[in-house]
């Protein structure tokens, strides 16, 4: 499928996951449904259907075998108390209340309630059935001293992933504005350092996450005894941080892809640039300098001293009909060596002996070349 994708088609793709990635991230760490689950609490005054009766209209006062028990020196009477009396009375009530025996009518599991609750990195609500709503507190100050270090790392970790995850998002950005601009070679190197960014944010992300489970773990085992779940699982927030560590992963591969791919076109297309034009400033093959097609005679010589110069050029003798005469002569020697010459107005017979001379020359020479190195 990434085969037919255009380099514009697969940056937009990267970029989309990794904006995707961005998104989740940040909503999942600024939330506290990463774990939820119940709490079992001991059940409030005034909560059994038992006991409901004996309590007051507010819930606020527990059920007690003891009463207010009248003064006999001062009879009950319905003399008007002033301000001061009746502030007095009213801390002489709240005296006695406060030191009632209070009665629970459950025994064993039943007076014990689930209440519910859900952690994040910064808070841990949980929630009352009293009407009273959620109540928070700080997730930080609830874990062991011995794991907050390892929350606190957890915590930097989380911030690295979202800041290089934001790097890579804008460096992406750049890429394919490049790519609009039709300058491949900026927009490369742009790709590549978005990769980079894309894959550290990906390993720091699993990092973060991984160290967050096992702060709550440790925390579940000898945290605050109020506190300790009866059951918990993974919630919304969690699921949605390793979403985001799969679509940064996912972006991580196509970038990587993309850079690989554009950067092999572009060997290939200059390997095959190079070949052309080396085919282009080849120098003839051996069977055209012989038999010269065209009506001309290519010089051999003047070919060899240009082969071991370096240089390939297509040096010719001009045409037969303007050699003087018109007629060409040619032999080889023993060394293999092309002797060419032409015929003036002389005739066949004057070229003839001359080239019977040339050649008595050449075996003399080889004689003579014989006998030193004997």
């Amino acid at each position: 499928m990434l085969e037919s994708l255009s380099r514009k088609k697969r940056s937009l793709l990267s970029l989309s996951l990794t904006s995707l990635a961005l998104a989740l991230s940040v909503l999942a760490f600024c939330t506290s449904y990463w774990c939820e689950g119940t709490h079992k609490v001991v059940k409030p005054l005034c909560m059994s259907p038992v006991k409901m009766k004996n309590c007051g209209q507010n819930n606020s006062q527990p059920y007690t075998t003891e009463g207010p028990t009248p003064d006999p020196k001062k009879p009950d009477s319905n003399v008007t108390m002033s301000p001061k009396q009746k502030e007095e009375l009213a801390r002489m009530r709240a005296k006695k209340l406060a030191n009632a025996v209070h009665y629970i009518w459950e025994t064993g599991e039943d007076k014990y309630m689930q209440r519910y609750f859900h952690t994040g990195f910064w808070l841990s609500c949980e929630k009352h059935s009293d009407g009273t709503g959620e109540k928070c507190r700080s997730f930080i100050e609830l874990t062991p001293g011995e794991t907050q270090g390892v929350l606190w790392l957890s915590v930097i970790s989380e911030f690295a992933y979202i800041s290089l995850l934001a790097m890579g998002f804008l460096l992406m950005w750049v890429e394919l504005l490049l790519l609009c601009l039709n300058k491949e070679m900026y927009a490369l190197k742009i790709n590549a350092f978005a990769a980079i960014c894309t894959v550290l944010s990906g390993m720091m992300g699993m990092v973060a996450h991984m160290m967050y489970t096992t702060v709550f773990q440790m925390t579940v085992s000898i945290g605050p005894k109020d506190w300790r779940p009866q059951t918990w699982d993974y919630g919304w927030s969690f699921a949605m941080a390793w979403i985001s560590f799969s679509c940064c992963m996912a972006a991580a591969v196509f970038t990587l892809n993309s850079y690989t791919k554009t950067l092999i076109e572009m060997k290939h297309r200059a390997r095959i640039r190079l070949e052309e034009a080396r085919a282009a400033s080849h120098a003839p093959p051996y069977d055209e300098v012989i038999t010269a097609s065209g009506g001309s005679l290519y010089s051999v010589s003047r070919l060899v001293q240009n082969c071991q110069k370096g240089t390939l050029m297509n040096t010719t003798w001009p045409p037969r009909e303007n050699i003087p005469g018109g007629s060409l002569v040619g032999m080889m020697n023993p060394h293999g060596l092309v002797l060419v010459g032409g015929c003036g107005t002389e005739g066949c017979e004057d070229c003839e002996r001359e080239m019977d001379e040339m050649e008595e020359a050449l075996e003399r020479d080889e004689r003579e070349g014989e006998d030193e190195m004997c």
